[in-house]
């Protein structure tokens, strides 16, 4: 979908409270954590914990959730690739406007395609963190909690990511959670440490 604004006559406003100004009031600077990974891989889930611990340390924190934002915002989109690409743009955007507020914003999407995952990372590029929640197509059809691979497997939902449709796996991430190995505390752990030392928390 183009990226051009169609919009004339519109002037960018700029704002009366900045960036540093809010981190000096919250304790701590804005942020995008961008979980990726397979259906089950467990985005959600650590997202969610991940919120839990820096909420309960007084943090700004929020976690845009992939089905969650489906039934509002996305939910004029489908699986096509073409709609893959803009249900990410959207979240980018969104993402964008809770780090500007201060926000440590996670977002929990499969966000399958490299190039999508880019274009969110040049909207807050010194703040964004991509998180890779690696775990083998196997074990995620274990835990299927939503009996999604089933399902795809029997053709009943096309497109399905890991199925049917590609995923293509961050080459760089600023970190990587196996799943399949760690256990969600230790997950937990390690996005709190990358926050540490990146110096969006203070130790």
């Amino acid at each position: 979908m183009a990226d051009s604004i169609k919009a004339s006559n519109i002037t960018w406003h700029h704002a009366t409270v900045s960036p540093e100004d809010r981190s000096v009031k919250n304790g701590h600077q804005g942020a995008i954590l961008w979980f990726t990974g397979l259906s089950a891989s467990g985005k959600s889930t650590v997202a969610q914990a991940v919120q839990s611990v820096l909420f309960e340390s007084g943090c700004q924190a929020y976690v845009l959730d992939g089905d969650n934002v489906r039934h509002g915002l996305n939910k004029d989109l489908g699986f096509s690739p073409e709609d893959r690409e803009e249900n990410i743009r959207r979240i980018g955007e969104v993402s964008a406007l809770f780090c500007d507020a201060g926000f440590i914003v996670s977002t929990a999407f499969i966000s399958p395609y490299r190039a999508d995952r880019d274009k969110a990372r040049a909207l807050c590029p010194d703040r964004f963190y991509e998180i890779f929640v690696k775990c083998p197509v196997e074990v995620c059809e274990t835990r299927d909690p939503k009996g999604l691979y089933q399902k795809a497997r029997e053709g009943k939902i096309p497109e399905f990511t890991g199925i049917s449709a590609p995923y293509e796996e961050p080459e760089k991430p600023e970190l990587i959670l196996d799943t399949a190995t760690l256990s969600l505390e230790a997950c937990v752990a390690e996005v709190i440490q990358m926050l540490q030392k990146e110096g969006i928390l203070q130790a």
